[in-house]
């Protein structure tokens, strides 16, 4: 099943490239990320509360853009956030003390998590919807997460090989996987090129008001309480610890950990292709939870698989439906907004949900630490499955303009 023709234009080959360059990074340091800090000799704990400085950090700096998104050029704020990711590329294959990772982790770009959690999300949210009609906002935001998950996948895949090739070359492994960190750097240098030719047409136009939100302020804010839930409970399951879970309970390899997220995530992607065909028929708001709800069910289940088959086809299963929300999500939220207002309500609808995730890893690295049963898994399923219920229940009769007949 394809998507319609996008008909793209050159902003929006630059929006999905930079987005696709930047879930390839993420997927090798978050599959990395936890072995890196292991040979520095940090514990569960200390990787959790790493995962969740640096959540804390997308969180700020997500509510700073969006605050002065009226005052600055959209494409001005991209350009500084990849230099922020260069800088934390560099600094954490360079420093190797843990107090000093901290800061890094905090005011940097690094995303632990399988979705994208960046300082980069809300800009480019708002800037896709200017490219295309509303007919084809959701194809267009199926695409954008289809080349961000594929990207993570790859990037999963190939984050072991270094470490191998180090080992068959009698070099130390610790040092090929640090040196991943300086090429997550490197990708940014290739991202800030990529958003330097984006054109003035992208930006949408500015605001009369002063107020960052006027019109939509009380659905925005609705919104952003339930997506804050289901990032509490993304929290706990973020792929660099789903690592930590998979090395102690199974005791997998990195390689063998990097290719089981790169089908997982594989299949994510693959799955995103029908979100914007199932919308269409259904609804996005039906899309949301009809797909999310069996996929966190399933992702409870996991730890209760007695065998590490069983527990990887639970995770395989779950990831063919767990992300077809996303665009779904995205799009729902540029759709119910004006569009003078999509850079704010994309923030607004971000922080809460980089705070609320941000509780989760440290939860989770003490819960692993304590037992390698899987709680983690539980918790976070459960959550996301209430979560899927009160969005049904608050919002399905709220619907974007395409769908009012």
């Amino acid at each position: 099943m394809s998507l319609p023709p996008a008909n793209m234009t050159n902003d929006t080959r630059r929006l999905l490239g930079a987005r696709a360059t930047r879930g390839f990074g993420d997927g090798i340091v978050s599959v990395l990320l936890p072995v890196h800090l292991a040979a520095l000799g940090f514990g569960s704990v200390q990787v959790g509360m790493i995962a969740t400085v640096t959540l804390l950090g997308s969180a700020a700096m997500t509510l700073g853009v969006g605050l002065l998104a009226g005052r600055y050029s959209r494409r001005w704020l991209l350009r500084r956030a990849t230099i922020l990711m260069v800088l934390t590329g560099f600094g954490f294959t360079f420093v190797d003390s843990f107090w000093l990772l901290l800061p890094i982790a905090f005011i940097g770009t690094l995303n632990p998590s399988t979705g994208d959690v960046s300082v980069f999300l809300p800009t480019e949210q708002a800037l896709l919807p200017q490219t295309v009609p509303s007919s084809r906002r959701t194809a267009l935001f199926a695409r954008y997460s289809l080349a961000g998950s594929l990207a993570a996948a790859i990037g999963a895949l190939i984050a072991g090989w270094p470490a191998e090739i180090a080992e068959r070359l009698d070099i130390d492994p610790d040092t090929a996987n640090a040196s991943m960190f300086g090429l997550y750097g490197l990708l940014g240098l290739l991202i800030l090129w990529t958003y330097r030719g984006l054109s003035p047409q992208v930006e949408p136009a500015p605001k009369l008001s002063g107020k960052p939100l006027e019109q939509s302020r009380a659905i925005v804010f609705r919104l952003s309480a339930l997506f804050s839930l289901d990032s509490l409970a993304s929290g706990f399951v973020v792929q660099s610890l789903l690592a930590v879970w998979l090395f102690e309970r199974f005791d997998l390899s990195v390689t063998a950990a990097g290719t089981i997220f790169f089908w997982t995530g594989l299949c994510s992607a693959g799955s995103q292709l029908f979100a914007a065909k199932l919308a269409a028929r259904i609804g996005l708001i039906n899309t949301m939870v009809f797909t999310h709800l069996p996929a966190n069910i399933f992702l409870m289940l996991v730890p209760f698989m007695p065998s590490l088959p069983l527990a990887l086809g639970l995770l395989l299963l779950r990831s063919v439906l767990s992300q077809m929300d996303v665009p779904a999500r995205q799009s729902y939220v540029m759709a119910v907004v004006p569009a003078q207002e999509r850079s704010a309500a994309a923030s607004v609808t971000n922080v809460p949900r980089s705070l609320a995730s941000a509780l989760g890893p440290l939860l989770a690295g003490w819960l692993l630490a304590e037992s390698d049963f899987g709680w983690p898994l539980v918790i976070a399923g459960a959550l996301k499955a209430t979560y899927d219920l009160l969005l049904l229940v608050m919002f399905r009769n709220v619907r974007p303009p395409e769908e009012v007949r």
